[in-house]
């Protein structure tokens, strides 16, 4: 999860926003870590499921990573108080547990869905984009 992370950090720019689900345990946060390791920005990256957003400045004048755990927001109006819109137009913004709850953000948004297959090794990925800046993106951005 982490080099898919990696490579998929090549193909992002100021104003995404990435919505990751899956199960607990599926790697999640684990994809965020590659994400940040490729966009260059300070770390450590743990999981903030108790501070619910971190930012991470960028080394080397890219965008900053704003890392979400939204899976103890209740609702709507949670996710307003973290006023992510605030930043989302020159931040790489990744929601874990964002499903059904920041969509509104923004227009365009990749949908990232991490299933375990089989074992504690394999997962499955599935993305989806939505609007106008993933109209062109193949369901894997990263097979060439």
């Amino acid at each position: 999860m982490r080099a898919y992370g990696a490579r998929l950090a090549a193909h992002l720019r100021p104003g995404d926003l990435l919505v990751l689900s899956g199960p607990l345990g599926a790697g999640k946060t684990t994809l965020v870590q590659g994400i940040a390791e490729g966009l260059k920005v300070r770390g450590p990256i743990t999981s903030p499921t108790f501070v619910i957003a971190r930012v991470h400045p960028s080394l080397r004048q890219g965008p900053p990573l704003v890392h979400v755990d939204a899976y103890r927001l209740g609702g709507d109006l949670e996710v307003d108080d973290l006023d992510l819109d605030a930043s989302l137009e020159e931040s790489v913004t990744v929601v874990e547990w964002g499903e059904g709850l920041v969509e509104g953000l923004a227009d365009d948004r990749l949908e990232i869905h991490i299933d375990r297959e089989g074992g504690d090794e394999a997962r499955v990925v599935t993305l989806r984009g939505v609007g106008p800046r993933w109209a062109d993106t193949p369901s894997d951005p990263l097979q060439d």
